[in-house]
């Protein structure tokens, strides 16, 4: 788009239908900062498979009334057209950013409008709490208004089906097409004030006694483990102590500083649990009470962050891949000492994710499937296997779903089911450290990381369908001296096996993902981000791990060895 075109579309905002704030902000950019009107106005706010995410203020490219108003119409017109004749429900949470509490009464107010039930949390709740409260209610549809871990500046909104899943092909595009048929002048905003059901306490209590028993386990001492959590100004503080209180464990500390919820998260630079910096004021209060295990989430709780004792008695932030490994081990351990293992049972994770789950898996003799990047497709995994039973599921990006009364990435159950592994381990004389190490020590030491580029503004999109462009045409030969033995296109569905070029067809769904394995184990995944401006790079190395006393130094090893990749393509 010209700035001529950028200009008219911007001033088409200056009409009657917008209102005089936002009409006031338009012609503010228009005046004095060609830049940021470029970027607000120079494409439409995707609506993708999973809702939206972006920078907050006006425009066709920002977070605002008008674009939640025209995704909500548009959602509204497919559940109308998919369901005649029937009152539709819906629920809606929103979390502790910036604008979320008016966005999500904006939201409500469209479905009234178009003779859609809501049922509207009275404050904010986490993600996973709303994945359950649709099914709990019984609602047709789901919202949350959220960023994830995204920057003060973002907001978001998520979309869920009647199954507490968010939407997963075909009602995905069919949604996208309804949303992208809805001109701002057509959204409905006067709202049927009768049709609109604030709920609260009774939907925790609910999901709170459904969390601790699919969470804990067994008789154990839940009172004599130290528990250092943090918020980090986020939704979580509504669930995760509750939830580790109803369980047994009474000595929890939180971090106050950060248990406040606040959308400019003004303790760290950013709220994301994957981040050694974010978990640094929990770190510091876990070191001075002896704390056993530190935890944060996301400000929508569907991620964690957690950090044990290694050896030396320090505070080690596991990576997502590491935590999954270990709550996948435990939960089918618990299976197996039930007597429950009965062949029915699987466990699920994504393609970009530690191939040691499925190692693990294989050795109880429990499936695993691997779906796309994204919970919704673990979700979709749950629906496709009615009579199987989900033990529990996650991906490297810090996310566990345990069970399947939630359909999406569950902090606050992850949260509680780290606390009661270390539990399970102090009673058994160990630690959840060196239990990792033993698995390690059996299968072999999984190590895995991941580097992100970011390519932002109007160019950014083409730089980075480039980029991924640029290996699928012309595949790597061979990582660090290992011949590549498998390029895995998912945007053909094709597996081509370099050495000997015979091809076979892959069983999963379309994506733009290009994934990398050579003759020494190693793989390398190429992904463009669905939710923000970056192409990511996935790396995967293992090793034999002989003794535990060896650990730091094959990690060591396993970490250079990224390193080395990350040079030799010149990813820095």
């Amino acid at each position: 788009m010209n700035t001529q075109n950028i200009i008219d579309t911007a001033k088409e905002w200056l009409s009657a239908t917008f209102d005089a704030a936002t009409q006031q902000e338009v012609q503010s950019l228009i005046d004095n900062n060609p830049e940021v009107l470029a970027d607000s106005f120079y494409k439409d706010m995707e609506f993708g498979t999973g809702g939206m995410r972006g920078v907050m203020g006006a425009g066709t490219n920002r977070i605002n009334k008008y674009t939640l108003g025209k995704a909500t119409q548009g959602l509204s017109n497919f559940l109308i057209q998919q369901n005649p004749n029937k009152q539709l429900k819906t629920v809606i949470a929103f979390d502790c950013r910036n604008n979320s509490k008016e966005f999500a009464k904006v939201v409500a107010d469209v479905f009234t409008a178009n003779g859609i039930q809501v049922f509207l949390f009275e404050d904010l709740r986490t993600t996973p709490e709303l994945s359950f409260a649709v099914r709990h209610l019984g609602c047709d549809a789901g919202i949350v208004l959220t960023a994830s871990h995204n920057p003060p500046e973002y907001n978001g909104y998520k979309v869920y089906g009647a199954d507490g899943c968010q939407v997963t092909p075909p009602n995905d595009g069919l949604i996208i097409s309804e949303v992208n048929k809805v001109s701002f002048d057509k959204i409905k905003f006067e709202a049927n004030e009768s049709l609109l059901t604030y709920i609260g306490k009774e939907v925790d209590e609910a999901f709170n006694e459904v969390s601790v028993a699919n969470g804990t386990f067994g008789t154990v001492d839940r009172s004599d483990v130290k528990v250092v959590f943090t918020a980090l100004h986020g939704t979580s503080i509504m669930s995760v102590p509750q939830v580790l209180e109803k369980a047994g464990f009474s000595d929890v500390h939180l971090v106050k500083e950060q248990a406040e919820p606040n959308g400019n998260f003004p303790t760290v630079v950013s709220p994301n649990p994957e981040e050694t910096e974010a978990l640094a004021m929990a770190t510091e209060l876990s070191n001075k009470i002896g704390a056993e295990i530190l935890m944060g989430c996301d400000p929508d709780s569907d991620r964690l962050g957690i950090a044990v004792r290694d050896l030396e008695g320090n505070m080690k932030l596991l990576n997502g891949n590491q935590t999954m490994i270990l709550m996948t081990d435990f939960l089918i351990k618990q299976k197996k000492a039930a007597g429950k293992l009965d062949g029915t049972q699987f466990t699920a994770t994504t393609i970009v994710s530690s191939e040691l789950v499925k190692v693990l898996a294989d050795h109880y003799g429990v499936e695993t499937v691997i779906t796309l990047t994204g919970f919704k497709w673990i979700g979709k995994a749950i629906a496709d296997n009615p009579t199987k039973d989900f033990v529990g599921g996650g991906e490297e990006s810090f996310g566990y779903m345990i069970g399947d009364f939630v359909r999406d990435k569950d902090a606050v159950t992850a949260c509680l089911l780290a606390c009661e592994m270390v539990a399970h381990a102090k009673a058994n004389g160990t630690t959840l450290y060196k239990q990792l190490l033993e698995i390690y020590k059996t299968h072999g030491y999984y190590k895995e990381s991941l580097i992100s580029i970011t390519k932002k503004g109007m160019d950014g999109a083409e730089q980075i369908q480039q980029m991924i462009a640029n290996y699928r045409e012309n595949p790597i030969q061979e990582i660090l001296g290992s011949k590549v033995k498998y390029v895995c296109d998912y945007g053909t569905s094709i597996q081509k096996n370099l050495l000997n070029g015979e091809e076979t067809v892959i069983d999963i769904p379309k994506s733009n993902v290009l994934i990398y394995h050579t003759e020494d184990g190693t793989k390398l995944c190429v992904r463009p981000s669905g939710t923000e401006p970056k192409i990511k790079f996935y790396f995967g190395v293992k090793a034999t791990l002989s003794a535990i006393e060896d650990a730091d130094k094959v990690e060591a090893q396993l970490d250079q060895k990224i390193q080395d990749i990350i040079e030799t393509l010149n990813l820095k």
